[in-house]
């Protein structure tokens, strides 16, 4: 019987004007186990070229940028035709955008989330803090733990949605994929959501896809958004 196939380190690509900074991420993401930096770039366009090139699973994108900023970028990497992406992995499935910012309520991060992106991170946080942003995004899980990021959300919520889900697509959900939802919304990770529901994470993953295809949602930042955007969480409303 053949084994099966043993995944391989998460790529990255780093993009960002700064070629100090750019070097700093790539250190500390090369040493890290696990992932390792496929490319990088110093521009927009420069980075819709390396996503086609290399096919990473997480870009950290810098916001401003000269020529084509981040945004921009972001727009063409998330929704432009799926680049060739490594064997074994989905054709489909287009790299994870974490944004770069030097703020932590930048308008920009707003628009990016729109865009696209993924979550964000700041650029002077920990070392661990990267790390953990470049696995948590690879693994599909919502950039939404830091009280920062909770706080990023609750803003961009009140803001008028571009397009919302009609009452069909939300009467849609089950009961537990509406549980399931409401815990994104309060930024927990799939363990502890399997935890509190008492299921596997597999199942939890389960669930989450089909809300997702339900709702014609990206990923999970845009079902957190769409939560906050329609009641299901009401923006300063404790945890349950």
């Amino acid at each position: 019987m053949t084994a099966p196939a043993t995944p391989g380190p998460i790529r990255v690509l780093v993009v960002d004007d700064q070629e100090l900074v750019r070097l700093g991420f790539c250190v500390i993401l090369d040493a890290a186990d696990g992932i390792t930096v496929v490319g990088e770039a110093a521009n927009g366009e420069a980075a819709v070229s390396q996503v086609a090139a290399h096919a990473p699973d997480v870009v950290l994108m810098d916001i401003r940028m000269p020529g084509m900023d981040g945004l921009e970028a972001t727009r063409q990497i998330t929704r432009g035709p799926a680049t060739p992406r490594p064997a074994g992995s989905d054709p489909a499935t287009p790299p994870k955008v974490v944004m770069l910012t030097t703020f932590d309520l930048d308008d920009y991060v707003y628009e990016a989330l729109r865009a696209g992106a993924s979550g964000f991170l700041l650029k002077d946080s920990p070392r661990h803090d990267l790390i953990a942003a470049v696995r948590a995004a690879a693994a599909g899980d919502a950039l939404l733990a830091p009280s920062v990021t909770r706080r990023l959300i609750e803003a961009f919520a009140r803001r008028p949605p571009e397009t919302s889900p009609s009452p069909s697509q939300l009467a849609s959900l089950t009961a537990r994929e509406r549980d399931v939802l409401l815990l994104l919304a309060r930024g927990r990770s799939n363990a502890e959501i399997a935890s509190v529901l008492v299921v596997s994470e597999a199942t939890v993953k389960t669930h989450v896809g089909n809300l997702l295809a339900k709702l014609g949602l990206r990923d999970r930042v845009q079902a957190v958004i769409l939560a906050y955007e329609t009641g299901i969480v009401v923006p300063g409303t404790p945890p349950e």
